[in-house]
């Protein structure tokens, strides 16, 4: 059975602070009503603590903080008496608020947060706030040689793709695409298009719409893969383009975008469009990745070397919110072989509940 926590919060904070003595024991009753037994522990001068233990394993801490705040804290069981329980917060909270008469400014009591359950609901964003999503089950999961791959429900959201736990791409988001392959501006119609990674399939399937004259795909793992799980739990997105690894106007090869690129390099290949949709963490068997940004610097550069004079290369770049690794990002643009500029575009991902940041870059 799936023993998850419930972990409530209430918080009360005050004007002014109190004394322990005048509050807590108004509140005593409550927790004796349920069965409760107190254990009142030594916090060196730092306020009042108790912790009231009851029945099935319930936990309460009640904690009398010196500079005006109170805070109670309640654990228990995923099966307890939810409606017991929030009796009791009830309970505390209305005679709390008795008790403190006047001096208090603020009461915040946050939904449960749960702990240990079996399906993870909590992803933090990219700039590092906890969300909680209305997943309610695990759809696919694979460890490929590469990277964790979670296929996960959620309700509004439909199936979403999560890789190595950061939320890439979910049924909703036809907004990055869109964003990713120009934000309905360009025609591909009889052009040749390079996309690396985009393992979900969704733009492949958005180009290939056009009627482009060849679109490469270069995804770098197959059989427990992003490309398998998509194909198969990611449909709204992909339609039945990863069917087929060939079709009339594209062509999906398995292997590392590095060498491949290299190739391309080598051979004076040339490309109207390339779209990066790799994992923002790189992803390669080639060796010479010291960092994030080497590889970054990599794969720009091959691609600006593939690219034709008048093309156009697509990324994402990151949350709206970290200024700082944009400019980072942007900075690298700079030191490439061949001079570029870009142009930026701020999109609303309904499933990253946070705004995201898309490039066009070209040659000089």
């Amino acid at each position: 059975p799936d023993m998850a926590l419930r972990h409530y919060t209430l918080d009360f904070s005050l004007s002014a602070a109190v004394d322990s003595a005048s509050t807590v024991p108004g509140l005593l009753s409550i927790f004796h009503e349920q069965e409760m037994t107190e254990t009142v522990h030594d916090t060196n001068g730092h306020g009042y603590l108790a912790t009231f233990v009851g029945k099935n394993g319930r936990l309460v801490i009640l904690r009398v903080h010196s500079h005006g705040l109170v805070t109670i804290d309640l654990q228990c069981y995923e099966d307890d008496n939810i409606a017991q329980l929030d009796n009791l917060l009830n309970a505390l909270e209305k005679k709390l608020k008795v008790l403190l008469n006047g001096n208090v400014t603020r009461v915040k009591r946050l939904p449960a947060l749960i702990r240990g359950a079996k399906v993870d609901r909590y992803w933090p964003t990219a700039d590092g706030r906890l969300i909680e999503y209305d997943i309610d089950r695990v759809v696919y999961e694979e460890d490929s040689a590469y990277q964790n791959i979670k296929i996960l429900h959620s309700q509004q959201f439909g199936n979403i793709l999560v890789l190595n736990g950061d939320v890439n791409l979910a049924e909703s988001d036809l907004a990055y695409t869109q964003a990713i392959i120009g934000g309905g501006k360009e025609n591909y119609a009889g052009k040749e298009v390079l996309i690396l990674g985009g393992g979900d399939g969704g733009i492949l399937a958005e180009v290939v719409k056009q009627k482009p004259k060849m679109i490469t795909m270069v995804e770098i793992s197959f059989m427990g893969s992003v490309i398998d799980g998509c194909r198969t739990h990611m449909r709204k997105t992909c339609g039945n383009i990863l069917d087929n690894l060939k079709g009339d106007c594209y062509q999906i090869l398995v292997e590392d975008c590095v060498p491949v690129l290299k190739k391309y390099v080598k051979e004076g290949r040339m490309f109207d469009y390339v779209i990066n949709d790799l994992t923002a963490v790189p992803i390669s068997t080639e060796p010479e990745e010291d960092s994030t940004w080497e590889f970054l610097r990599l794969i720009l550069d091959l691609s600006i070397k593939v690219l034709h004079p008048a093309g156009k290369y697509f990324t994402q770049g990151n949350s709206v919110n970290l200024t700082e690794a944009l400019s980072l990002y942007e900075e690298q643009l700079e030191k490439l072989s061949c001079p570029v500029d870009f142009s930026k575009e701020v999109v609303c991902v309904p499933s990253y509940l946070e705004l995201w940041v898309f490039y066009t870059i070209w040659k000089k």
